[in-house]
């Protein structure tokens, strides 16, 4: 895949889609009252190094030369996967907020009037938008081809995925109860169940 096309893409698929799908649920969320924080220093941390990996380490990619010492040659089947990836993150990451609606939030807290989303793209699966991320970082990976660039996402966004999505669970089990118990034996954390119990 031509590097230049690779750039486009990136730019277009990741940077300006994730823009125009987050930016109004932002301005939703922040209208309405926290009532829980369960945000800590880690949390923040690691929203930061994802930044830096996802868009800051991509952006000098894109715009310097800083890391082309990094450079190699993606195969076309391997950049075009990726696209897929991208495209199919893009929708993911959409269909998330779309169905959360009001119930979105990029912090571990609770708003006034926080509901348990089971339907549409939550009915079978718990954790669909950091499902979205990880085709992102993963096609970011495939897209980008510098060692650098390419690869700058996905350890961070690990790190955040292992180390906050337990926390996530407890603290909705926590609000929600045995509903939420219920919807834990329902759905897969990122992928439906093969058996529901």
């Amino acid at each position: 895949m031509d590097p230049l096309v690779a750039k486009i893409i990136y730019v277009v698929g990741y940077w300006i889609a994730n823009f125009v799908i987050r930016a109004p649920h932002i301005k939703v969320h922040q209208r309405a009252p926290i009532r829980a924080n369960r945000n800590t220093r880690t949390d923040t941390s690691l929203f930061l190094a994802v930044g830096v990996g996802g868009f800051l380490v991509p952006l000098l990619y894109i715009f310097t030369p800083l890391s082309s010492f990094a450079d190699y040659a993606i195969p076309l089947w391997l950049g075009v996967t990726g696209v897929a990836l991208l495209l199919l993150g893009d929708w993911v990451f959409w269909k998330s907020h779309k169905d959360l609606g009001r119930n979105w939030s990029p912090k571990l807290e609770m708003r006034e009037g926080h509901t348990l989303v089971t339907n549409g793209i939550y009915r079978r699966i718990r954790h669909p938008m950091y499902l979205s991320i990880w085709l992102l970082v993963i096609a970011q990976a495939m897209i980008l081809p510098n060692y650098v660039a390419g690869f700058s996402g996905l350890v961070p966004f690990a790190l955040l995925y292992f180390l906050r999505v337990g926390k996530e669970e407890r603290m909705m089990g926590e609000e929600f109860g045995s509903e939420y118990e219920q919807y834990l034996r329902k759905t897969g954390r990122l992928f439906p169940k093969l058996r529901g119990d």
